[in-house]
């Protein structure tokens, strides 16, 4: 039977990281390519994904393939390296624990020349784990069989509470207009508060907008972005998203006061991953013949066979799960500037103090 070698993550891993030619590179330059590999990722995905709503977490993704580095060799190691754009010269994880639990499995043969290159390095806060010690919110279900080798699960499940919450009294009925034109009425939260917000020109006809909302402790926030009403479709804002152009908006966003409209959602996703590795160059870890990792198993011929990521995001009033139906509530007309999503917007959920995409979503249909 295959062991089950359990690697969980609170928060990033933090390396010394470098480039593939040997040096190292500063902290702006990691999180800049952090942010191109989780964008590059979420590209590929959405493009798989029909249109559909999804959830990702780059930060569990490429924790999973920092993982593999450390027992990968050759040219498997190559391509796992210029994927991610850095390479892992040693292990050291983020000693503050927080609010994302990010929990990835090696499931590996039993094999006794098997050097345990996945094994315990942190463990989530309490509250976020089930009496089993899974992450609750996502099915973390061996995706090994006697016959596969490495089967590499990434998870996600965030939890969190605004800095400021919305009412559930202010929630009301409005109506969402999809990316096809047709019109759905979703719960809508709403309230005033004052908020970091900021509209900047793109490659579309319209300004994007682009609002912060800081969870409690403000050391991750949800970014959501907004096309405009007309001549600006999601896929083109997505095709256009880099590195530069989120750290330029990040930084850029100015304090004010405003009326906000977000629907209450639950998104949940589930991929294999192979087809957008392969994408990305990763193709030899899949390979019986040419996947590399002598430095976990001393015999050969071990492969990566399954690729899965799973995650799960709940966008409520409280931060969290919502409760109770959802109201009519009428509001008065104010002069005070409104952001509402009511169409297609994506956002993304980033860390303060390192820039680090956590998860990266769209939200299509509600």
């Amino acid at each position: 039977l295959a062991s089950m070698l359990p690697v969980l993550f609170t928060a990033s891993i933090l390396s010394a990281c470098c480039l593939p030619a040997g040096s190292c590179l500063s902290h702006d330059d990691l999180r800049e390519r952090k942010t191109e590999f989780a964008i590059r990722l979420y590209q590929h995905v959405a493009r798989a994904g029909n249109g559909s709503s999804l959830v990702l977490s780059p930060a569990s993704v490429a924790a999973s393939l920092e993982l593999l580095q450390l027992g990968a060799q050759g040219n498997t190691l190559a391509e796992l390296r210029d994927a991610l754009g850095y390479s892992i010269l040693g292990k050291a994880l983020l000693a503050r624990i927080l609010l994302v639990a990010i929990a990835s499995r090696c499931a590996a043969s039993s094999d006794p020349g098997f050097r345990p290159v996945c094994a315990v390095l942190s463990a989530p806060p309490p509250s976020l784990l089930r009496a089993d010690g899974s992450v609750p919110g996502v099915s973390l279900e061996s995706a090994a069989s006697p016959l596969n080798q490495v089967a590499v699960v990434s998870t996600m499940y965030f939890k969190s509470t605004w800095q400021k919450t919305f009412s559930f009294l202010d929630t009301q009925i409005l109506p969402f207009t999809t990316a096809e034109g047709s019109t759905l009425e979703v719960p809508t939260m709403h309230h005033t508060a004052e908020v970091n917000y900021g509209q900047f020109r793109t490659a579309s006809p319209e300004a994007l907008s682009v609002l912060e909302l800081p969870y409690v402790g403000e050391e991750i926030s949800m970014f959501v972005l907004l096309p405009g009403h007309n001549g600006s479709s999601l896929s083109h804002l997505e095709s256009h998203l880099s590195a530069k152009a989120v750290a330029l908006w990040a930084n850029s966003l100015k304090r004010m006061k405003m009326e906000v409209f977000l629907p209450r959602f639950s998104i949940q996703s589930n991929f294999d991953l192979k087809t957008a590795f392969s994408a990305m160059g990763i193709t030899d870890m899949f390979d019986p013949i040419n996947a590399d990792f002598r430095g976990i198993s001393e015999q050969g011929g071990l492969y990566v066979s399954e690729a899965i990521h799973k995650a799960k995001i709940e966008v409520a009033e409280d931060g969290t799960k919502a409760s109770g139906a959802a109201a009519m509530v009428l509001l008065k007309r104010s002069r005070t500037p409104v952001f509402k999503a009511d169409r297609p917007f994506t956002f993304f959920l980033r860390q303060a103090n390192t820039g680090m995409q956590t998860s990266t979503s769209r939200s299509r249909t509600i």
